[in-house]
């Protein structure tokens, strides 16, 4: 009997969950067309039907990834600051969900520089990130939460805090549990609303007009 289109779905979504048990316990280092036939009971020729190379695996896994990130349930996001920090929140490592898909995440990042395409698309997603933290960080502005400098500027501050958050929560658990995570974005956050009232911290400072001493590097 001929396979029907909910067959060869059915299967699909088969080998998609194969290859995310095959990431969450080896990470993209252990991600081979060998492994996910074995986490499927299959054989290798069966899925190169699926993905003819490699590369074919690793870009339907990266697509992967990116929906069940997509799909997570979201924090109640609220307005302004509290918009800004539901959404760093929601990068951060605080759930066993949302740790495995960030320790895939971190584990991907070698195969991607290696590969000018994916690279590129790596640096698009950052930037979408990064645009839409800029208009959660212009809202915040607007309400006198956040000190009017260049949005876009804290914007890339903040993601570049949260990330580097995520990197040393994954490499020492114990020193980063969930609520010392949220306990240093407050103190992130904390840090800019301070200066809401003063001037913005991304201004540049006054150019003295005299000679200005330098230590040595």
């Amino acid at each position: 009997m001929a396979r029907t289109k909910g067959d060869h779905e059915a299967r699909r979504r088969d080998v998609s969950e194969a290859v995310w048990r095959v990431l969450a316990a080896h990470g993209f280092a252990g991600l081979t067309l060998r492994a996910v036939a074995a986490e499927l009971g299959a054989t290798t020729g069966l899925l190169t039907h699926y993905f003819p190379a490699k590369r074919d695996l690793v870009v339907h896994a990266l697509d992967l990834l990116a929906e069940r990130t997509a799909s997570r349930p979201r924090r109640a996001a609220g307005q302004g600051l509290s918009a800004l920090r539901a959404a760093l929140l929601d990068i951060l490592p605080l759930t066993a969900e949302a740790t495995a898909s960030n320790r895939i995440w971190v584990s991907s990042w070698d195969t991607a520089l290696a590969d000018p395409e994916l690279s590129a698309d790596y640096a698009r997603k950052y930037a979408h990130g990064r645009t839409r933290l800029t208009d959660l960080v212009s809202a915040a502005q607007q309400r006198g939460e956040l000190p009017s400098g260049d949005p876009e500027r804290i914007a890339a501050g903040a993601q570049s805090f949260a990330l580097g958050l995520v990197v040393q929560a994954l490499f020492d658990p114990a020193a980063f549990p969930p609520q010392r995570q949220a306990e240093l974005l407050d103190d992130y956050l904390t840090s800019l609303t301070s200066l809401a009232a003063a001037r913005s911290p991304y201004e540049e400072p006054p150019v003295s007009a005299g000679p200005v001493a330098t230590a040595a590097p």
